[in-house]
C-alpha cells in the first residue's frame, strides 16, 4: 500500500505527467466523437438536366433536397463535367438526358446517368446507396401517381440495434476502450523505467518487499487511473454523445477491470525492459498502433487474412470492444458475455506474470 500510495504520488505529482493523463484523453475523445464518422452529409452535387419537364426537375428536387445533398452547380454542357469532377468541386454529377420524362411516361423506363468520383471507394459506396434510395422512392411515388404498377419487388430496411444508422454510436463506445488502454498502457509502461532513470531502483531493491509486491504496487496507479478515465468516457458517452446504454453497467465494468488488468501486465512487461522513460514511452507506443489496427475499432477483423485474425486473439482490446458495443447496443449481461472475459483474465495472468519474471530477472 504505501508503494502504490508513492506511485501514485509520483504520477500526480508531475505537471506534465497531469496534463498527459487528462487533456489528451478529453481532446480524443471530441475529435473522434465529432469528426470520425462514416456518414456522409452536405456532399457537392452538380446537375446536367437536359430534360427540364416536371419528372425530371422533381427527381432533381429530392436529390438536392435530401439532408445529404447539396447542389454546387447547374450545368448546361457535357464539357463541364469533367474539370468538376477532376477538381474534387463536386463528388457527383445528375444527367439527365433530353427525353427523360417522355420516355418514362411511355414506359417501360428510362435511365439517368450518375458519375461519381471513385477516388475514394467507401465514400463512393455510401453516395450510391443514397441515390439509389432515393430514385427507388421516386420510382414507387411516380408510379402511384400515375396509375402505373409498382416494382413488382422492392427491399423494406430495418437496421436493428442502431435504427437511424449513426455511425456515432459505434464509434463513441469504442472509444471508451481506445482511451482506457493508451492511458493505462502509457501510465504503467513508465512505473519501472522511471525508477532507473532516476537511480531509485536499487533503493527499491533494499526494500522488505518481494518482486511480485513491488510490481503489485506499481500496478495500482494504472488500475486506478484506467478505470477513473474509463468511468469518464463512460458518461460523456452517455450524457453527453447520447449513446444508449441497453445492457448490464455491471457486466461492463467486469469487462473494464478485466481489460485494465490486461494492459497494466503488457505495461509492466514493457517498464520492466526499459531503462529510460523514453524507451518505455517508445515500447508502449509500438505495441499500441497494431493493437489497435487489430482490434476491429476501425475495420473488421473478418475482413483481414486469416493469419492477421489468429494474431488478434492475443489482443485484450478486441474483446473489450466487442463488450463496450454489446452492453452499449445490443443489451448484453454478463451471461452473454462470459466467453469474452476469460480470454481477458488469461491474457492479464501470463502478462502479469511474465511482468513479474522479466522485472524478477532484471534484478538479479
Amino acid at each position: 500500500m504505501a508503494l502504490a500510495i508513492k506511485e501514485l504520488l509520483a504520477v500526480l505529482k508531475d505537471k506534465k505527467g497531469r496534463i498527459v493523463l487528462i487533456m489528451p484523453p478529453i481532446l480524443q475523445l471530441f475529435l473522434f466523437g465529432y469528426a470520425a464518422s462514416f456518414d456522409l452529409n452536405d456532399i457537392p452535387v452538380a446537375v446536367y438536366n437536359q430534360d427540364q419537364g416536371a419528372d425530371s426537375r422533381e427527381l432533381v428536387a429530392r436529390v438536392i433536397g435530401s439532408p445529404h445533398f447539396h447542389l454546387y452547380a447547374d450545368i448546361d454542357h457535357e464539357q463541364q463535367i469533367s474539370s468538376l469532377i477532376n477538381n474534387k468541386n463536386v463528388l457527383i454529377v445528375l444527367h439527365l438526358g433530353p427525353n427523360f420524362s417522355a420516355n418514362l411516361a411511355k414506359g417501360p423506363g428510362t435511365s439517368a446517368q450518375v458519375i461519381i468520383d471513385g477516388r475514394n471507394s467507401n465514400t463512393a459506396l455510401l453516395v450510391q446507396g443514397y441515390l439509389s434510395t432515393i430514385v427507388s422512392d421516386f420510382n414507387v411515388d411516380w408510379a402511384k401517381r400515375n396509375g402505373k404498377p409498382p416494382p413488382l419487388a422492392s427491399l423494406k430496411l430495418r437496421a436493428w440495434f442502431n435504427s437511424n444508422m449513426v455511425s456515432r454510436w459505434f464509434i463513441v463506445p469504442g472509444i471508451v476502450g481506445l482511451l482506457t488502454f493508451i492511458i493505462t498502457t502509457i501510465v504503467t509502461s513508465l512505473s519501472v523505467a522511471r525508477e532507473r532513470e532516476a537511480g531509485t531502483f536499487d533503493q527499491l531493491l533494499v526494500t522488505p518487499m518481494r518482486p511480485v509486491e513491488i510490481l503489485i504496487g506499481k500496478s495500482f496507479p494504472g488500475v486506478l487511473i484506467g478505470s477513473l478515465e474509463g468511468s469518464f468516457i463512460l458518461l460523456m458517452a452517455i450524457y453527453w454523445f447520447d449513446i444508449p446504454l441497453r445492457g448490464s453497467l455491471g457486466a461492463l465494468y467486469i469487462g473494464m477491470f478485466l481489460f485494465i488488468l490486461s494492459a497494466v501486465g503488457i505495461g509492466l512487461m514493457i517498464s520492466s525492459l526499459a531503462v529510460t522513460q523514453q524507451q518505455g514511452m517508445l515500447g508502449a507506443f509500438l505495441f499500441m498502433v497494431p493493437a489497435v489496427i487489430l482490434s476491429g475499432f476501425a475495420t473488421p477483423i473478418a475482413n483481414m487474412p486469416q493469419v492477421v485474425q489468429w494474431l488478434t486473439y492475443a489482443d485484450p482490446l478486441r474483446y473489450f470492444l466487442i463488450i463496450l458495443r454489446g452492453v452499449f447496443l445490443e443489451g448484453d449481461n454478463s451471461s452473454i458475455l462470459m466467453h469474452y472475459y476469460w480470454p481477458m483474465a488469461v491474457i492479464a495472468i501470463v502478462t502479469l506474470s511474465l511482468a513479474a519474471w522479466l522485472f524478477r530477472h532484471r534484478m538479479n
